[in-house]
């Protein structure tokens, strides 16, 4: 068996996009790193993302692992979110999409060089990137 059989069979990259890949699942993660973890605030700027939308995106990442859901006791309709361990790992990935966009943004068409180190530093401090 050589290498390209062992990444043909069960590729690792290929399994990593298929928690990731649905839309939406980056930037509720993006978003639970900034610090949102309730229902509405993932709509938050997003005016296509549905509540039905919404909803199945929220339970397909915990069924994946990425997002715990935790419900008050004594108010049911109060549910908070939050990254797992699983979904904290994608802290490096949510900074090289960032960092992808601002390096490519070649002729400053939507950020000025002061604008991009204030941006990827936020990013490098928020994600936790040494």
């Amino acid at each position: 068996m050589d290498n390209s059989d062992i990444v043909a069979t069960r590729c690792p990259v290929e399994e990593a996009m298929k928690l990731i890949s649905k839309k939406w699942v980056i930037q509720i993660v993006r978003d639970m790193f900034f610090g949102k973890s309730h229902f509405n605030e993932f709509k938050e700027g997003k005016p296509n993302l549905s509540n039905k939308v919404l909803s199945n995106c929220l339970k397909e990442m915990e069924a994946n692992g990425l997002i715990n859901r935790v419900v008050d006791e004594q108010d049911n309709s109060y549910i908070e979110y939050s990254l797992t361990q699983k979904g904290l790992a994608l802290n490096k990935i949510v900074y090289e999409l960032a960092r992808f966009s601002l390096v490519t943004d070649l002729n400053n068409k939507y950020y000025s060089d002061e604008k991009k180190k204030e941006i990827e530093k936020l990013f490098r401090e928020t994600l936790d990137i040494n």
